[in-house]
């Protein structure tokens, strides 16, 4: 039975994948925070399709705590063979704005954890020739996003160069690239997202159906929806002082006090 371990399982996208994977028939090392979420989480993947549910409450900011995943992932006597690094967060404000502690915690959530995880994990795809690192990008690492892009940017590049490394062992890499998809993700960041349409967002189930079929497919990104592929492609090809042109007239500074600047897209 193939077993993927997920990070920020309790809600949003990896309480999303936690149920696509699920519905394949794997069992789950869920990893999050808040136990009773991924508790709740794990029963309800129990009820609906009879999943074995490993529950692995943890800090992934916290050394001691992030050690046990990555003791978790190293353990060749109970093999993980798919590691979805999902677990971010966003800042209400750019970079000039931000608290440099704000600002490094999240760096390390996007940065530092996926890497230490992926490296706890690669040794056991390397021996075994099998398995799957899927990485949570973004949108927002397209373009000059603030310091969330770019880190984002960061796990797309690093998943693209992994999947070069690893190919010859038959170790599939995939980066989940999302525009705005309805999770908790902007509310917790206490980002204003009033005046986006409808037509923007997307359903993190959609999100995962797709990432599911790329991984089959062995592709190295995945991108949801006609409307954020088609803006894939252009930002590729846009001149990228044109891009940053406009992206600086979406983005603002914080009112006195604090306050968002423009949103992110998850």
């Amino acid at each position: 039975m193939t077993t993927v371990l997920i990070t920020g399982a309790s809600a949003g996208l990896g309480a999303a994948f936690a149920r696509g994977f699920a519905a394949k028939g794997c069992a789950l090392v869920l990893v999050a925070r808040d136990k009773d979420r991924l508790d709740a989480v794990a029963a309800s993947l129990e009820r609906e399709f009879g999943a074995r549910c490993e529950v692995l409450p943890a800090d992934l900011l916290d050394p001691g705590e992030r050690a046990s995943v990555e003791r978790r992932l190293a353990d060749r006597a109970r093999p993980v063979d798919i590691l979805v690094n999902n677990a971010g967060f966003g800042l209400p404000a750019p970079f000039p704005y931000s608290p440099l502690e704000d600002e490094e915690r999240m760096l390390d959530l996007l940065v530092r954890v996926p890497l230490r995880l992926t490296h706890a994990l690669v040794p056991g795809l390397r021996e075994r020739r099998r398995g799957a690192v899927v990485n949570v990008s973004s949108v927002a690492g397209l373009l000059p996003t603030g310091t969330y892009g770019a880190a984002k940017a960061w796990v797309t590049a690093f998943s693209e160069s992994l999947r070069v490394d690893l190919e010859p062992y038959g170790v599939r890499v995939l980066a989940v690239v999302p525009g705005f998809t309805r999770t908790e993700f902007q509310e917790r960041a206490g980002m204003d997202v009033s005046a986006l349409s409808e037509a923007v967002w997307l359903e993190p189930r959609a999100v995962v159906a797709q990432a599911l079929k790329d991984l089959a497919r062995r592709r190295p990104i995945s991108v949801t929806g006609r409307r954020y592929r088609a803006y894939a492609l252009a930002v590729r090809h846009l001149p990228r002082g044109f891009v940053a042109r406009r992206m600086a007239r979406t983005r603002r500074a914080p009112a006195e006090g604090g306050g968002p600047g423009g949103p992110t897209a998850r």
